[in-house]
C-alpha cells in the first residue's frame, strides 16, 4: 500500500487544529485514516536539574525529533507500521510505552511546527493552517496545561511570554505562507470546514480511481 494522499493540519497553540483534524476523520471515514501527532515527537532528553528543564524551549523547531517523525511518514507511505512514542507531557519524558499505527489509505498529520521542516512539508499532499486570535488561543492553552498537565497559572504565563509567544511570531505565523488553505477561527468556521472536506473528498475520489 502506497499512500496518495497525506494531510497536514498546523497553527498556533490553542487554535482548535484537533477540532479541524477531527472533522477530516469524520469527512474521510476514521477506518480509512492514520494518524500522527507531532506532539508525541518531542525529543527524550535525560534532564539534569529542574533548571535546565525550566530554560528548554519546547517551542522551539529543535525541540521535535523531526528525523523520527519523517521516518515513520515515509515508513507508512511504504505500507508499513510504525511505533510512535508516547510522551508524558507531566514529567516531559518519552515513556516506556509506545502506539502501533498501521497504514491506511490516508494519513493525517497535527502539528504546531508541521510546516517549518522542509522534509516533513515535501510529503504533504494537503497542507492546512488553522488561524485563530491570539487571545482566545492564550486562553484555551491556559485552561488546558492547568487542567490536564498540573501546571500552574504562573509557570504557563510565563513559558507562554518567554517561549510559546515568540515562537509563534518567529516560525508558526511566518509557515502559513505553505499552507494551500487557511482556515480562520478554527472549528467555529464552519464554512471553511465544509470547503476543506469538499476538498478531501476530491483527493480521495481521485486516489481511488
Amino acid at each position: 500500500m502506497a499512500y496518495a494522499v497525506a494531510l497536514g493540519v498546523a497553527g498556533g497553540t490553542g487554535s482548535g487544529k484537533t477540532t479541524v483534524a477531527r472533522a477530516l476523520l469524520e469527512a474521510a471515514g476514521a477506518d480509512r485514516i492514520a494518524f500522527l501527532a507531532q506532539d508525541a515527537y518531542y525529543k527524550d532528553i535525560d534532564w539534569q536539574s529542574p533548571e535546565q528543564l525550566a530554560a528548554h524551549n519546547f517551542d522551539h523547531p529543535d525541540a521535535i525529533d523531526n528525523s523520527l517523525l519523517v521516518e515513520h511518514v515515509r515508513t507508512l507511505k511504504k505500507g508499513r507500521g510504525v511505533d510512535v512514542p508516547v510522551y508524558d507531557f507531566v514529567d516531559h519524558r518519552r515513556t516506556a510505552e509506545s502506539t502501533r499505527v498501521e497504514p491506511r489509505p490516508v494519513l493525517l498529520l497535527e502539528g504546531i511546527l508541521l510546516f517549518v521542516e522542509p522534509k516533513l512539508r515535501s510529503l504533504l499532499d494537503f497542507k492546512i493552517f488553522v488561524d485563530t486570535p491570539s487571545d482566545v488561543r492564550f486562553i484555551r492553552r491556559l485552561e488546558r496545561d492547568m487542567t490536564e498537565r498540573g501546571r500552574t497559572l504562573e509557570s504557563v504565563i510565563s513559558q507562554y511570554m518567554d517561549s510559546v509567544r515568540p515562537m509563534h511570531q518567529d516560525f508558526v505565523e511566518p509557515s502559513k505562507r505553505w499552507a494551500d488553505v487557511i482556515v480562520p477561527h478554527g472549528g467555529e468556521n464552519t464554512v471553511a470546514l465544509e470547503m476543506v472536506e469538499a476538498r478531501v473528498e476530491q483527493l480521495l475520489r481521485r486516489q481511488d480511481s
